[in-house]
């Protein structure tokens, strides 16, 4: 039992917790006898849920936290006062090393913040992303940043990149990730400031395969990747992704409820459809991991049921063994990232341009 990877997970996070959280739980230990699991949250909770299945108790553990970070606290002020809560006990398992991960369910903001404070960048990282896998017509991509950092500077960004492109390689297995950068045309002088500050930057690295610029209708073409923009972009395309494949399916599903005949053919084609949706399901995948911080912290979907936490309990095992942070701290020191930082300020001084910004 010494060989496990032990995860921490929050079980009060989520708008389904604990009872979500509890069966992906144990769902996550019949699928790997290679995980252990601390289940951080209010015990009494936690262990009523625990009596409705049969799991291995050896590999699993109640971790006692009595407090929870509401979806509307200040991030801030809830991590610094509620230091019982069950993000800020799980998080405080992996900075011990006590949990080689934590996934949550829970407060974004309070995620971000205690990612931050509690485990800690790696030396070097200027902005920790969110790394989102959404699904394309040829498999998925990530985007980065989706969530974590509204205001971006273009080093952010180059960061972003690389650690994007260092994910695709090993947690997906794509030997030379497509890395684009999120801009309202093709052409490299296109853009606001902060895209034409970072292209350049972009271009120069030969270690990373930078396509260029990419519009926001070519990402579900699967025409990259690693999607690389800041926090406002990165979640607007995100949550439009995922409103608009919801009114798809349901539009697809009224349609073919409406007649005796469509009910017909829906008996026909289910097969084929429901095969179709999950290939087009990017939760098989897991939850976003917040890149760059010292151990591994995964973030999954408010409304997140017991599949998605399976899920992303099994993807951080994935992360691990390939220790992805590993690898991104290593970058970090190589000496083209050093080269790169060493040119950012002439590359700005290059690209000021007042030219206005006018897509097609």
């Amino acid at each position: 039992m010494t060989d496990l990877t032990w995860i921490a997970v929050d079980a009060m996070g989520g708008d389904n917790a604990p009872a979500a959280i509890v069966e992906g739980s144990v769902a996550a230990l019949e699928s790997s006898k290679d995980i252990g699991i601390f289940l951080v949250g209010k015990a009494d909770a936690v262990t009523s849920e625990l009596k409705k299945y049969k799991y291995d108790e050896r590999r699993l553990t109640v971790v006692p936290a009595n407090d929870v970070i509401a979806m509307s606290e200040p991030p801030v002020a809830a991590i610094r006062h509620k230091k019982d809560s069950s993000i800020v006990v799980g998080m405080k398992l992996v900075r011990e090393d006590k949990a080689r991960a934590f996934v949550s369910a829970g407060s974004t903001g309070a995620i971000l913040v205690g990612g931050q404070l509690i485990v800690g960048r790696i030396r070097g990282i200027e902005r920790t992303p969110i790394g989102a896998i959404i699904p394309t017509d040829d498999g998925v991509c990530l985007i980065v940043d989706s969530g974590a950092n509204v205001d971006s500077r273009c080093t952010h960004l180059v960061q972003f990149a690389r650690m994007g492109s260092i994910y695709m390689k090993y947690a997906v297995g794509i030997e030379a990730p497509r890395v684009a950068l999120v801009n309202i045309g093709a052409e490299a002088e296109k853009g606001n400031s902060l895209t034409k500050e970072t292209y350049p930057l972009l271009e120069a690295m030969d270690d990373i395969n930078f396509i260029g610029n990419i519009e926001a209708r070519e990402i579900p073409e699967g025409k990259a990747d690693v999607i690389v923009c800041d926090a406002f972009a990165g979640n607007i395309i995100l949550k439009l992704y995922e409103g608009l494949a919801g009114v798809l399916l349901g539009r697809i599903k009224k349609g073919l409820m409406s007649s005796t005949r469509s009910k017909i053919g829906a008996l026909l084609i289910k097969p084929a459809l429901k095969k179709t949706l999950k290939d087009m399901d990017a939760s098989q995948y897991g939850g976003a991991p917040l890149l760059g911080l010292k151990g591994l912290v995964v973030k999954t979907h408010g409304s997140a049921k017991a599949g998605d936490i399976r899920n992303s309990v099994l993807q951080c095992l994935t992360f691990e063994s390939h220790d992805i942070a590993g690898k991104i701290e290593a970058d970090l020191k190589s000496e083209k990232a050093g080269q790169i930082r060493s040119d950012i300020n002439g590359v700005r001084k290059d690209t000021e341009d007042n030219s206005p910004d006018v897509g097609h």
